[in-house]
This record gives structure tokens, C-alpha cells and sequence, in this order.
């Protein structure tokens, strides 16, 4: 393998500072920040996933923030691959990628997975396949993978009808199972070395207080209208991945009246903290530099904690 590309991530729970360490990181080690956000990757969907504008991405080239039509169900191996050519671009000009985000399984598939069956393609496969979903269903589509190979149409939901024609066309053109070239591309090295800092808060409920002002902040900045307007454009279908989004199922939930405007709320600061839960667990499998912000009677300056991260890596 040739010589691996230097990285760093910064990663944590919602609401934890990431896009301000970022920006810091990257102005100190002239870098480029690489979201690593399973919905900040959608076009139009700015308030609900608090992606950063250019007042908090002070002047930092920021890569990989809504690029992908709402209506796609995003996978992590199609992150690994995009965000991948992103990194092998910005490395090549000379800055370090900078790698910042809160979801896991995108960070599992970008740093160590190494390949995703990159095998070769069959278009015209591809098309039959698509006239199978629109003629027949996606629940017949999803049977056929089933045939194939049952631990991966175990893994992909029947509506996610662009990943069970990858997955067909995979086992098609190589003559193997998906789930095996998979599990084989695990054990495979990666093409990064890599240095990991996550943001690990020492009291919980100082994070959930941040949580509950960010949501307090997007229902202040119209994050009604705005799953009001993809709902309205026909961007958020049922049953794709960006209407289940934390903050927009709850919202389009209470655009059908289903509950109140306060409900919905409540519901988002609820499913957003257990969120974080879940993501601080994740991330403690990694051997990372910890960063603790809520110290010394208040919350470390990003700045600050730019500097100890630099120091260890």
C-alpha cells in the first residue's frame, strides 16, 4: 500500500462544539474540515441538522455539507467513497483533512473499513433492476436479494431500494456474496493514519442544557417552515433516510397534526439527548485523545482546546 494519508478527526455527541474546535484546528494546522454528519450530507436540510454557515465556518473550506438530494438514502459506504476522494484532494494541495462530525458508522466506514466491494458495475443491470422496483415493488426487488444473500437483505430495509440494487449488482457481477466481501474489506488495512479526538463532556448535564438551547435555536430559526418546504417539494418521501432525521420526523408528525407544536419540541430535545447517549457510547470504543471543554468553572475556549489537541498529535 502506498504511503497512508494523515487525518484528524474530531468527533462527539450533538451539540458538543465540534464545528468551533474545528475551525480552530483547521486555522492552526492549516486543514479542511470533512463533515462527518449522516444528515448535514442533505441539501436544504440547514436548520434541522445545525450545519454551519459562513459566520461559523469563518473563512475554513468546509466539504461534504449538502451535497446529496433528500430524496437518496445515503449510505456509509457511499461516505467512505465520497468523502474519501475529498480527502485524497485535500491532501494533495498541501492542508490536512479534518475530519468532524457526530456519526459513527461514517467514521467506522471512512477510517476502518477499507474497501466497500468496489467491484466492477453492470448499468445495465442497474435499469432492469429499477424497472423491477417500479413494476413489481421494492418488497419484490428486496426477495431477490434475499435469494441471493440473506445476511445482507437482513441489513438493508426493503424501501431502500438504491442499496438493495447495489447489493444485487454487487453479488451479480462478482459471483459473491455482498455480506462476505464486506466482512473480508474489515479485516483489510486502511488508507489512513490517523489521529482521533473526541469530545467527551464531564458533566452530562451540561451537554443536555447545550442540547435543549440548540433546539430552542432551530425553532427559533424556522426549522418549521423549512420541513413545512421539503415536505411541500416532495423532498422528504416516507420511509426515506432524511425524513427520519431526529428534528424532522417529529416535525413533519406535527405538520400532520398528529401533536403540538410544543410536542414536537419537547419530542426532538428527548430523542436528541438519548442521541447523544448513543453516540458518546460509540465513541468510546476509539483510542482517541479526550478532550474535556466544561472545566475550570465554565467551557474551554475552542481556541484552547485546539492547542492541546496539536500538542498530542
Amino acid at each position: 500500500m502506498s504511503e497512508k494519508i494523515k487525518v484528524l478527526a474530531v468527533v462527539g455527541p450533538t451539540a458538543s462544539g465540534k464545528t468551533a474546535l474545528g475551525v480552530a484546528l483547521a486555522k492552526l494546522l492549516r486543514g479542511e474540515v470533512v463533515s462527518c454528519d449522516s444528515m448535514q450530507i442533505y441539501r436544504g436540510m440547514k436548520i434541522g441538522t445545525a450545519a454551519p454557515d459562513e459566520t461559523e465556518t469563518e473563512g475554513v473550506p468546509h466539504h461534504m455539507i449538502g451535497v446529496v438530494d433528500p430524496r437518496e438514502n445515503y449510505s456509509a459506504a457511499d461516505y467512505a467513497r465520497d468523502a474519501g476522494a475529498v480527502i485524497d484532494d485535500v491532501a494533495r494541495r498541501g492542508h490536512l483533512p479534518i475530519i468532524v462530525g457526530g456519526t459513527g458508522l461514517y467514521l467506522d466506514a471512512l477510517l476502518r473499513i477499507a474497501s466497500f466491494s468496489e467491484a466492477a458495475e453492470d448499468p445495465e443491470l442497474r435499469a432492469k433492476l429499477r424497472s423491477v422496483a417500479e413494476r413489481d415493488g421494492s418488497q419484490k426487488l428486496h426477495e431477490m436479494l434475499r435469494d441471493l444473500d440473506p445476511e445482507a437483505a437482513e441489513a438493508i430495509h426493503p424501501n431502500n431500494v438504491k442499496r438493495v440494487i447495489r447489493a444485487i449488482e454487487v453479488c451479480s457481477v462478482t459471483g459473491r456474496r455482498k455480506s462476505d466481501l464486506d466482512r473480508e474489506a474489515v479485516a483489510g488495512e486502511t488508507r489512513y493514519d490517523a489521529d482521533v479526538a473526541v469530545i467527551d463532556f464531564a458533566s452530562r448535564e451540561t451537554l443536555y442544557g447545550r442540547i435543549e438551547k440548540r433546539v430552542d435555536l432551530m425553532l427559533g430559526n424556522g426549522l418549521r417552515d423549512e420541513v413545512a418546504s421539503l415536505l411541500d417539494k416532495g423532498m422528504l418521501p416516507e420511509g426515506s433516510t432524511a425524513a427520519q432525521a431526529i428534528g424532522y420526523r417529529e416535525m413533519i408528525a406535527h405538520l400532520r397534526g398528529e401533536t403540538t407544536l410544543d410536542e414536537a419540541a419537547e419530542l426532538i430535545k428527548k430523542n436528541t439527548r438519548n442521541y447523544a447517549k448513543r453516540q458518546m457510547t460509540w465513541f468510546r470504543r476509539y483510542d482517541a485523545i479526550r478532550v474535556t471543554p466544561d472545566r475550570d468553572g465554565g467551557i474551554v475556549p475552542p481556541e484552547v482546546l485546539a492547542r492541546e489537541i496539536a500538542e498530542k498529535i
